[in-house]
């Protein structure tokens, strides 16, 4: 009979859980304090087989158990912890330190009781997961992640799990839903903090300085290059490298990025010198590779040399339960002056923000709260005080609703291409030459239809 410890200040918790997993089968005991826990594990042979513990106990803490019963040890460690807190930092901490899984407050029976069955069943697999070694680094306020929804606890679950792995990790997700600042915190939890992080934007520049950029240069390898230069890759020996919208690098250049995860060698362009490099990389995408596979644009083989971990980030349209801790972290973050208390927001202005479809999802919301607290002065904001990018941005286009309706084709594409348009502009503050660049088409043909879609070419009036 598998036998669990239940640690948790709350009486009626304990009584609760001890009922409910007697009845399933378990053999339980009871403590209130972080102490009898550690005590617990003094003796293998009566050492529990899972504890399901509390966050917050006196005496101890959770976390100050996991840290004294983990020390020295990369296994997993049978804990699954309890908290009302279900932020980021308690959720990556606790998977950091090596606990088996955690559950927030107040939860369903059946949810514990599936978690409990897991471990189990699962219990020589998790044996090979590699637990944090030490604390986790200082938290920097700008690189932290908001949201309780069910589907950002599983993005802090994997950060947890694979911060320390040297493996290579794929993100992939929409734009604005914080790919960067997932790879920000798996390299600050990792092995390779110690190092730089280098990133690198793979669609901000032409396949001939990208090469050049991640690989380095020798002295006269083409016009302009009148001195060696060290690339990207080099530059982030012992470190992290981050290649953003890695979907967007050429055939040629995937080839040769492909060398360096293989043989953790390249040669500069120019040069004939193998270069050595330590490197952990982190990939980010808002394509699906698979699909560009399929398509011939992307190399098979270096997708899978990319996604040996892959880690999706939910759009915020699919976790508008967040919103309002989101918008509290902005309120917070983009103060009226620097001295001043936060803005607060009106219940009708919240409501607004929940109804939008956010194609920009956090990126676009920390904008528009921005935006926000200014025009509002640093007081309440209101409704009038919320500006999208374009009043056509709030709905979706439903397609299904538009076949049962018998909508043509060609209406259909019209409007995704006008919103197209609009979020070109916007995206690139009314510079027509860069929103061509975005849409992948001449400045002569973004022109042409501007004016067939009476679009203006003023982000401001845009929004207006």
């Amino acid at each position: 009979m598998e036998r669990i410890l239940i640690a948790d200040d709350d009486s009626a918790i304990r009584s609760m859980l001890r009922e409910y997993l007697e009845d399933e089968g378990y053999e339980i005991t009871e403590t209130e304090n972080g102490a009898e826990v550690l005590a617990a594990f003094q003796d293998d042979s009566e050492a529990p087989d899972l504890v399901l513990m509390d966050v917050r106990m006196p005496d101890k803490s959770g976390m100050d158990v996991l840290r004294e019963v983990g020390e020295g040890s990369d296994n997993q460690l049978p804990f699954i912890m309890m908290t009302a807190y279900g932020t980021s930092n308690v959720a990556i901490e606790a998977m950091q330190l090596g606990a088996y899984d955690y559950i927030t407050k107040p939860f369903d029976l059946e949810d514990v009781l599936h978690n409990v069955r897991r471990f189990f069943s699962h219990q020589d697999l998790l044996k090979q997961v590699r637990g944090m070694r030490n604390p986790a680094a200082e938290q920097d306020p700008n690189e932290t992640m908001i949201g309780n929804s069910a589907s950002m606890q599983e993005v802090y679950k994997t950060i947890g799990r694979v911060a320390r792995s040297d493996s290579t990790v794929m993100i992939t997700g929409e734009t604005g839903t914080g790919k960067e600042l997932v790879a920000a915190i798996l390299h600050r939890s990792s092995s390779y903090s110690g190092g730089p992080m280098v990133k690198v934007n793979c669609a901000a520049l032409p396949e001939t300085l990208l090469e050049s950029e991640l690989f380095g240069h020798e002295k006269g390898a083409f016009t302009g290059a009148v001195n060696q230069r060290k690339g990207r890759f080099e530059t982030a020996n012992k470190g992290t490298i981050f290649l953003d919208e890695i979907g967007e690098m050429t055939l040629s250049t995937q080839k040769k990025l492909l060398r360096v995860l293989q043989e953790r060698e390249f040669e500069r362009v120019g040069g004939n010198v193998s270069v050595k490099v330590d490197t952990r990389v982190i990939a980010a995408t808002n394509k699906n590779l698979a699909h560009e596979v399929r398509e011939g644009r992307f190399r098979e083989d270096l997708f899978y040399r990319l996604n040996v971990i892959s880690m999706y980030l939910p759009p915020l349209r699919e976790r508008l339960d967040d919103i309002p801790r989101l918008v509290e972290h902005f309120l917070h973050k983009h103060r009226y002056n620097p001295g001043a208390p936060p803005a607060r927001i009106s219940p009708q202005a919240l409501d607004l923000l929940k109804e939008h479809n956010w194609p920009g999802n956090v990126r676009e919301l920390e904008n528009i709260i921005e935006r926000a607290v200014v025009l509002a002065q640093g007081t309440v904001i209101g409704e009038d005080h919320i500006r999208f990018s374009s009043a056509d941005q709030r709905q979706f286009i439903d397609i299904a609703d538009r076949v049962r309706k018998g909508s043509p084709i060609s209406e259909v594409l019209q409007e995704v291409e006008r919103k197209m348009l609009i979020e070109a502009i916007g995206q690139s503050n009314g510079d027509r030459v860069a929103a061509a660049a975005l849409l992948g088409i001449e400045l002569r043909e973004l022109q042409s239809k501007l004016e067939e879609y009476g679009v203006p070419g003023d982000p401001e009036a845009v929004s207006a």
